[in-house]
């Protein structure tokens, strides 16, 4: 797929105006060793009429320039603190990269449906960067103008310096930039730094044996887990509308604990996609599996985070259980745990993960895991930048982490991304559709 997209220019964008030098100190939470990688969104636009080309591309780089003054941190560059002790931006004005290419295959069609191999579009973001600690750009953007005059935005952002709420509102801010809804100057929420807000206390409190939270524990692999669960993978994608979520939530009733509550469209859909899952990969029985999402804690700490705080400011939550249970028990079963896994995050649990991930470098493993990310409420379908809602959202590359991803114009629906290897593909669609226990 080497001659899909040719680049025109790939140019370093600094701020408009002067902004702060000096560095910047990112959290503990933001130092994390599994955050150390770049977040990378694909929005894809329809031609519009009229659609001057030339002029976008010039308000898309004067946009770029504007935004990055009030969020200057992503002109700057993350490196490890000299002590080891975590990262930090130093911030100089070095500039983030905007890339313009052409491709003469893609449409806007290519983007209905999901890609035919996980890394298909990733020359739709040209400069794919690898160690995000060797002095590269924490902020890329392309953008490419397709075959049918609509263009792909391919958005890479260095994961250390925020977490996906941060970068929809950083993009929500450029949008309106680049179509002249805003001036420069006037971010609603104001960008907050305050990285020192999720740092472990200085003072420490005395507590017999702390629970290591279970995202942190190991189990064992009785099954060759990573090779079963990364051979050949294949992208899938399915869209859940509200009637077939609220479908999933009747089913959750009926397969519950007496006394259990309703849940939420999170809730039952995650299990669903957990379920089917391990159904389609046919795990032993007492193989261990945990389910990994990230939990919001800007409103869970205490006391809460600023509004505009648009750094790491999440926890993962873990629902576990044993490969049996989970698929012989329902999808009621799974909601419970999923539901338990996110009550369990307090502001305590959120200051016990701050000091492991501080004192010892903890991380989660990757056995027995499947990572959910929800990508569908944080505004990306709202970035516009002049060319109207975007048709498709999603990632560059669709691998093994699954996402939720939202359908624009449909906002209680949810499209499913996943890769899972093809000898479980056909098993996977069908027990995700599966909406009896």
């Amino acid at each position: 797929m080497g001659s899909s997209v040719r680049v025109k220019e790939a140019v370093v964008v600094t701020p408009s105006e002067p902004t702060p030098t000096g560095v910047l100190p990112l959290s503990a939470l933001d130092s994390q060793l599994f955050l150390r990688f770049t977040i990378e969104y694909l929005l894809v636009y329809r031609p519009g009429p009229g659609l001057d080309q030339i002029a976008t591309t010039a308000r898309f780089k004067a946009a770029l320039a504007k935004a990055l003054v009030p969020y200057y941190p992503f002109a700057g560059r993350v490196r490890a603190r000299p002590d080891g002790s975590g990262l930090e931006v130093v911030c100089r004005a070095q500039g983030a990269v905007f890339i313009e290419a052409y491709s003469e295959r893609y449409t806007v069609n290519d983007f209905q449906k999901a890609p035919k191999t996980v890394t298909q579009w990733r020359k739709l973001l040209s400069l794919y960067v690898t160690d995000v600690l060797k002095g590269s750009p924490p902020l890329v953007l392309q953008l490419t103008w397709l075959a049918d005059g609509g263009a792909a935005v391919g958005v890479g952002i260095n994961h250390c310096i925020c977490d996906g709420i941060g970068s929809g509102e950083f993009l929500n801010y450029f949008s309106d930039l680049a179509s002249g809804k805003r001036a420069g100057g006037d971010s609603k929420p104001r960008p907050v730094w305050d990285r020192h807000l999720l740092n472990p206390p200085t003072t420490k409190t005395t507590r017999a044996n702390p629970a290591i939270p279970p995202e942190f524990n190991r189990v064992p692999d009785l099954c060759g887990f990573m090779d079963r669960v990364t051979s050949g993978l294949r992208p899938t994608c399915i869209v859940f509308d509200e009637r077939r979520i609220n479908t999933l939530k009747t089913v959750a009733r009926c397969t519950s604990q007496p006394g259990e509550s309703s849940y939420t469209s999170f809730e039952v859909l995650a299990a669903q996609v957990w379920r089917s899952w391990a159904r389609a990969l046919g795990f032993p029985g007492n193989q261990t599996l945990k389910l990994l999402f990230s939990v919001n804690v800007r409103k869970r700490v205490k006391p809460g985070l600023p509004e505009g705080y648009y750094g790491n400011a999440f926890v993962l939550g873990c629902a576990q259980s044993s490969a049996r249970e989970l698929v012989e028990r329902g999808v009621g079963y799974g909601s419970g745990l999923v539901k338990k896994a996110k009550d369990r995050v307090d502001s305590e649990h959120v200051r016990r993960v701050a000091e492991l991930v501080s004192e010892s470098r903890a991380s989660p493993d990757s056995v027995g895991v499947l990572i959910l990310s929800q990508w569908s409420r944080l505004g990306l379908d709202r970035v516009e930048l002049g060319m109207g809602k975007p048709l498709h959202v999603g990632p560059i590359c669709c691998e093994k982490y699954c996402l939720f991803l939202p359908v624009t114009g449909e906002r209680e629906s949810v499209k499913v991304s996943v890769a899972v290897p093809t000898a479980a593909f056909d098993n996977f669609h069908r027990f995700l559709r599966e909406s009896h226990f």
